[in-house]
């Protein structure tokens, strides 16, 4: 027997998420398609296949920037003025 599909309110609550994530999910791509079926405006998940779709997603990686100095924790080089009252 095949496992039931169940609606966006039942995903939401096995996810402890809001309706809306499941529904931003669903837009992202996150949800792939073969694992809900859509009449109308309404969706039905299957819940195991989200399951495994979400936690074999591969992981996106950070973008890699260049470091800034606030980054790095390499000292700082502070300029010492011999003549505070003297405009420059």
């Amino acid at each position: 027997m095949t496992e039931p599909f169940v609606p966006i309110e039942d995903l939401a609550k096995h996810f402890t998420v809001s309706i809306s994530t499941v529904r931003a999910w669903v837009r992202q791509g996150l949800i792939p398609k073969e694992t809900y079926i859509k009449v109308g405006n309404t969706y039905r998940f299957s819940v195991s296949k989200v399951v495994e779709a979400l936690t074999s997603a591969p992981k996106p990686e950070p973008e890699k920037t260049e470091p800034t100095p606030e980054d790095s924790n390499a000292p700082v080089q502070l300029e010492l003025d011999l003549n505070p009252d003297k405009d420059i």
